[in-house]
């Protein structure tokens, strides 16, 4: 997928935020917007998120129980 450059012309007060929330989560500010942006549309139903990370916890008593 190509990325194409824009414009934004945005609060200072709500880019510092965002820069606060990009440096918690270890991202760039640009990767910040873009996730929170995508998020935003996947929760508004305007688009399908295509691929889902799982994490599987493994319960120690199952570890036990296969040992």
């Amino acid at each position: 997928m190509a990325k194409k450059a824009y414009p934004l012309r945005i609060n200072e007060d709500v880019l510092a935020a965002m820069q606060r929330w990009a440096d918690d989560d270890l991202r760039s500010l640009n990767a910040q917007i873009e996730y929170v942006l995508r998020d935003a549309l996947v929760r508004s139903g305007r688009v399908k998120l295509t691929q889902k990370v799982m994490t599987i916890v493994e319960d120690e008593t199952d570890k036990k129980q296969d040992d």
